[in-house]
């Protein structure tokens, strides 16, 4: 799993006064929340996190504060609601054999009998929910796809397990599937069309 190493600068001033000055001098505000530790106030540059805002990867933190190292996930990111720039940040720290809950994207492996033959693969779950101790961490989720036919979906239940971690999506929902173009529509109802036409002659015959 990537890691991004960040270096910040620890505030001794948080009130709403310091913060402004933080951002007028072209810095992001940002919070380490620790279970049963002192939060960490601190500053970065804001080139040193876009690998980790800007990115739908799945990826931990290695931030430096004034020389003390925190192991951390990305928690919530704020905004400027016109410059749409970097806020402020919160941070979340990881203690061994405590559980997280994080969202990873969702990759496919394995090729679709059903896209091989004209379907349109569709992907409505784009990141999968799970909670896990940081040492089993992972930064995607798979789901092999080299069953599904035309109509068909995969869903949740048929993402591939993974040791030390679980899934908080519903197992029923789907996260992928092979439409069936209109192309393809069109040419099975002319042959169910066909299928009726002769069966309703073999019947006329019959009845003759």
């Amino acid at each position: 799993m990537e890691t991004l190493s960040i270096n910040g600068t620890q505030r001794a001033d948080v009130g709403k006064k310091a913060t402004k000055a933080v951002r007028r001098a072209g810095l992001v505000p940002c919070v380490i929340y620790g279970k049963g530790k002192k939060n960490v106030h601190f500053t970065v540059k804001p080139h040193d996190v876009r690998g980790l805002v800007y990115t739908g990867e799945f990826k931990l933190a290695e931030i430096v504060v004034d020389g003390t190292p925190h192991k951390c996930i990305l928690k919530t990111v704020d905004f400027h609601h016109v410059k749409d720039t970097v806020y402020h940040i919160d941070f979340l720290e990881l203690e061994d054999g405590h559980e997280v809950k994080v969202e990873v994207p969702l990759r496919f492996e394995g090729v679709s009998p059903g896209v091989r033959t004209g379907g349109k693969f569709t992907q409505s779950v784009r990141k999968i929910k799970i909670k896990a101790k940081p040492e089993y961490l992972v930064d995607e989720m798979i789901a092999d796809i080299s069953t599904l036919k035309l109509g068909e979906s995969i869903r949740i239940r048929d993402i591939k397990a993974v040791e030390g971690i679980e899934i908080l999506n519903p197992e029923s929902l789907p996260v992928a599937s092979v439409m069936v173009p209109r192309v393809l529509k069109g040419v099975e109802d002319l042959a169910v069309e066909g299928e009726d036409e002769t069966g309703s002659e073999e019947d006329a015959a019959a009845e003759e």
